[in-house]
């Protein structure tokens, strides 16, 4: 089975989560092109309430690039999400989705292939969280 994300659990708070994983992917060159406060929107849209759980959607250009013009379907897969969350106070889960997880979707061995180099850059990220 082909992993879909690479996960790490550490001592903080979301807030300071979320600082943290933005500045690791941007170490790998990758930038944060979304955030959305998933817990927020939930309470706003729902009236209910979930664990405290912030989705980044991360981008490196030039992976993103490589990968569609190898294959442009992978736009739909575009940008990788990162999802920090809390699982106990003080206890965050930073879940990184794991590119050629995403990329074996598509069933193009070439593009799977090319998302490995990403995934190195996504684990070194996680590790550096």
């Amino acid at each position: 089975m082909t992993a879909i994300n690479f996960k790490r659990e550490i001592a903080d708070t979301v807030d300071h989560a979320v600082e943290r994983t933005t500045r690791a992917l941007g170490a790998e060159g990758f930038g944060i092109l979304t955030r959305i406060d998933m817990h927020s929107k939930i309470k706003e849209k729902t009236g209910k309430d979930i664990v405290p759980t912030v989705i980044l959607g991360a981008c490196n250009p030039m992976l993103a690039y490589e990968a569609y013009t190898a294959n442009s379907d992978v736009a739909s897969l575009l940008p990788c999400n990162a999802v920090i969350r809390e699982i106990a106070p003080g206890r965050i889960s930073v879940e990184l989705a794991a590119p050629s997880g995403m990329m074996h979707i598509l069933g193009d061995a070439k593009l799977t292939e090319l998302a490995r180099e990403a995934d190195m850059k996504i684990q070194r990220a996680l590790a550096s969280v």
